[in-house]
């Protein structure tokens, strides 16, 4: 299994080369300092993450920051034909449990023009979300679509149904702040199974509205666990300007356990979600580059 992770590890320049624009959203479970100085997981996460221009990163719970620090230095260290940075969210969450959203992207590809950190209401407000959604405005020369925002969010399981219509109203006013149609919402956002019953679906106006476009589907299973069958974690795009970048049939959830070879039990080290994806296309003079 080292051995294996250590193969892997050693060619991951060769590997993948540039080809289209990749964004995912990707759960890691609880990322903090234990897993970071898992050398396993670390590497598994560098060749999961290396693969994308954007990658938006939940769970991050680490106070101290240093997750985060010890993941960019490895994938700079491992990746030296890009830079990679971040962008943090503010920890997230009532009471004593706190995480965070981070975008992790090739700066040497894309750059950050904006950013916007929604609140957390009071608790006892109706309007209020768990975790507070976190959003980016992003700018790339070489995309289809130069600027975009990405919405991020992790959705209460107990409240999935209610968030999951509030988002409707961020991307609103993300539209009205910005003056852009081109919006992507992303994330773990719980909206499978229990969490969203049948009856709800009707009562959320981001799943109703025809300028919605879900791309990752009910069917699609983004769970780690041979037990679990959900697509829990979503990419959901508005503009049409954005939807006609996107590359049809490339927005799917990341196998890792079948692409690196793991065991299940191996896989559930690294989270429990696999990544969602998407790919963008390319400017025609970015292609001929390549």
């Amino acid at each position: 299994m080292a051995q294996a992770f250590t193969l892997l590890f050693t060619f991951l320049g060769v590997q993948f080369v540039l080809a289209t624009f990749k964004i995912c959203a990707f759960n890691i479970r609880s990322f903090g300092r234990a897993k970071a100085a898992n050398p396993r997981v670390m590497a598994a996460l560098v060749q999961i993450l290396s693969r994308c221009d954007i990658s938006a990163v939940q769970e991050v719970r680490d106070s101290k920051g240093l997750a985060i620090r010890m993941l960019l230095q490895e994938l700079n260290r491992c990746d030296p034909s890009h830079h990679y940075s971040h962008l943090e969210s503010k920890r997230l969450g009532q009471g004593s449990y706190k995480e965070q959203n981070v975008f992790v992207y090739r700066m040497d590809v894309v750059s950050i023009t904006d950013w916007c950190q929604f609140g957390e209401e009071d608790v006892t407000d109706s309007k209020a979300f768990a975790r507070g959604p976190f959003a980016a405005r992003f700018h790339s020369p070489h995309t289809a679509i130069e600027d975009f925002v990405l919405l991020l969010h992790h959705a209460s399981p107990r409240e999935a149904a209610h968030e999951l219509d509030l988002l409707f109203g961020v991307c609103l006013e993300l539209m009205q702040r910005w003056k852009t149609e081109n919006v992507m919402v992303l994330g773990d956002l719980n909206a499978a199974g229990a969490y969203i019953p049948a009856s709800a679906w009707a009562r959320i106006r981001l799943r109703t509205h025809h300028a919605f476009h879900w791309l990752i589907g009910d069917k699609e299973d983004t769970t780690v666990s041979h037990r679990t069958c959900y697509a829990y974690d979503r990419i959901i795009v508005h503009g049409e300007e954005l939807f006609r970048a996107v590359v049809p049939r490339s927005a799917k959830p990341f196998n890792f356990t079948r692409a690196l070879g793991l065991s299940e039990d191996e896989a559930l080290e690294i989270s429990d979600h696999y990544p969602v994806e998407v790919n963008l296309r390319l400017t025609p003079r970015t292609q001929e580059e390549l």
